[in-house]
């Protein structure tokens, strides 16, 4: 299944989740893309919108994501690594690893400083809408659930309009509910199901956020 737009995916999961509408929910959007997804579900909703920050740390050279550093600092290992890779490498790189770490959280504080990006207490007993725009592995969703593990959520709903096989079945022991339109096991890349990439930069991504309210309906 493909998309024109993620706007369009964001109004077909809106559809979705209707029921919801004027429940106590908070849509949290985990990367600047998804913003784009996320923005007509929280309209539909009447809810809030927030922009979960967390940034990948790879091996040099290798495709491969050793782990994810999140917008509190903390930093999980990636889940599709055994335990004997996760140390194996970082054996091998950890000074490297180390770096990248401190760099991709200085990162991450610059872009708290303008704005957008969500506090953990605005999410207190509220049913939490994690959104993305695509979900090859599930380092994302996992950065964003250690974060939030202390927060004392009424639900957590897991919502992409495309995601690998491998992503869906965590998603399925994580989640409370998920909603997903397209389940691949040749995931390409999250661009690829979109006709129209309508990627955001960060400004455009908070100028969403911070003007929600006024875009309900």
């Amino acid at each position: 299944m493909y998309f024109r737009s993620r706007a369009e995916a964001g109004e077909l999961l809106a559809d979705q989740l209707i029921q919801y509408r004027y429940e106590d929910c908070a849509v949290v959007a985990l990367s600047t893309n998804s913003v784009a997804v996320a923005e007509p579900i929280a309209a539909r909703l009447h809810c809030i919108l927030g922009l979960f920050l967390s940034e990948q740390v790879k091996i040099p050279g290798e495709q491969i994501t050793i782990g994810s550093v999140n917008q509190g600092g903390g930093f999980l290992y990636d889940q599709s690594l055994s335990e004997e890779e996760a140390n194996d490498y970082y054996s091998e790189y950890h000074a490297y690893i180390d770096d990248e770490k401190r760099s991709k959280f200085d990162h991450i504080n610059q872009l708290i400083g303008e704005g957008g990006v969500i506090d953990p207490l605005l999410l207190r007993e509220h049913i939490v809408i994690l959104v993305s725009d695509g979900l090859k592995t599930s380092a994302k969703l996992d950065a964003a659930t250690q974060f939030l593990k202390s927060t004392v959520m009424k639900r957590l709903i897991i919502v992409t309009p495309v995601a690998s096989v491998n992503t869906v079945d965590h998603m399925h022991i994580i989640a409370d509910e998920l909603h997903c339109m397209n389940v691949t096991d040749n995931y390409i890349s999250t661009g690829h199901y979109y006709d129209t990439n309508d990627t955001l930069t960060h400004e455009q991504a908070i100028q969403k956020i911070n003007s929600i309210i006024l875009n309900w309906r």
